[in-house]
């Protein structure tokens, strides 16, 4: 496979600027979560936003599927959904004078599924999605069903409201290319929401591109070209996360897994394109390991007693594995 060439990338980083700026009047102040969802959807993984209702996920994942034209279905999730709900049951029908069963499918057949308040489900209806995340296909009685291409999970969670939900497993949570968490508004924000919105009204977006055209740039950030040296960086870094291969690591029971290493890959080359680059760098990884690595690991209960939460875990270990291998660390760098 050919390397992305810079006229490449120039052309398909217009469009990606007009959908950055369409996403960004749909929702108001959130500059950086909408480049970390941009970038998710460009490195073709399942995104899950945490954060407190109304705070605008669920405007922000049906801008994104207007600007791209791209079909979506929403799923509220509750206690008493069924995993043939969401992927679909066979029907008795009668078929040239035979009665057979027909597979009717569900909503998971779609572009962009939408999954509104995804730990309310039962753990049996949760792993519904695990083959069609991992897999993009869906297999009910022994018969397996592909799913449209491209197909994302944007799922949406409240991290306070805990009475009735199931917390998903880590098995899922793995599949999950992005955690992001959606933070509350400041007040000049929230005074140009009030001023240019209704109660009620969804915002005006304009389609931005073609499914040709986002074809095209999903197949573009594959052949973004990945230095031996971030790749080398992006292996350490995974490492780190695992008990006694760094600092940070002391409060950490589990680290990521290989998918983890994937993930920061895609999504680096993803943000590489963003900026216009053909080639991933440093600074992509970085800006995106948060993201990809927060939902990996699993803290010890000590760390938990000291308040520490993953992100802070994941802060220390950007600040001690150096850029390049065998390299000073940069917190003795940076004292």
């Amino acid at each position: 496979m050919s390397h992305a060439t810079e006229t490449e990338v120039a052309d398909a980083a217009k469009h990606i600027r007009s959908l950055n700026q369409a996403l960004n009047q749909v929702l108001f102040g959130q500059e950086e979560l909408i480049d970390l969802v941009i970038t998710g959807v460009l490195a073709r993984g399942h995104i899950l936003l945490e954060g407190l209702p109304g705070l605008g996920k669920t405007e922000l994942v049906k801008g994104l599927s207007r600007s791209l034209r791209l079909d979506t279905k929403r799923v509220q999730f509750t206690p008493d959904l069924l995993p043939g709900d969401i992927t679909g049951n066979p029907v008795l029908q009668e078929v040239n004078g035979k009665r057979e069963f027909v597979f009717q499918p569900g909503p998971l057949f779609t572009n962009i599924l939408l999954a509104d308040e995804i730990n309310r489900a039962s753990p049996k209806t949760q792993s519904a999605l695990l083959e069609a995340m991992q897999e993009r296909r869906v297999t009910v009685l022994g018969h397996t069903h592909d799913l449209p291409k491209p197909f994302f999970v944007l799922a949406t969670q409240n991290p306070i409201e805990l009475e009735g939900t199931y917390p998903l497993p880590e098995a899922q949570l793995d599949r999950f290319l992005f955690k992001l968490e959606v933070t509350r508004n400041n007040v000049s924000t929230l005074e140009r929401i009030v001023n240019h919105r209704e109660l009620g009204t969804d915002p005006v977006v304009e389609a931005i591109m073609t499914s040709e055209t986002l074809d095209q740039i999903l197949g573009l950030v594959r052949r973004i070209f990945l230095p031996t040296p971030v790749a080398n960086y992006i292996a350490r870094l995974v490492d780190a996360t695992h008990p006694g291969q760094s600092t940070a690591a002391r409060g950490i029971r589990y680290g990521a897994s290989p998918r983890a290493a994937l993930s920061l890959a895609s999504a680096a080359k993803a943000r590489a394109l963003i900026n216009e680059r053909p080639h991933a760098s440093f600074e992509d990884v970085r800006f995106v390991a948060g993201a990809v690595l927060r939902h990996r690991i699993v803290l010890e209960y000590n760390a938990r007693i000291e308040g520490l939460t993953a992100n802070d875990l994941v802060r220390t270990i950007l600040e001690e594995v150096p850029f390049q291998a065998n390299a000073t660390p940069r917190t003795m760098v940076n004292s």
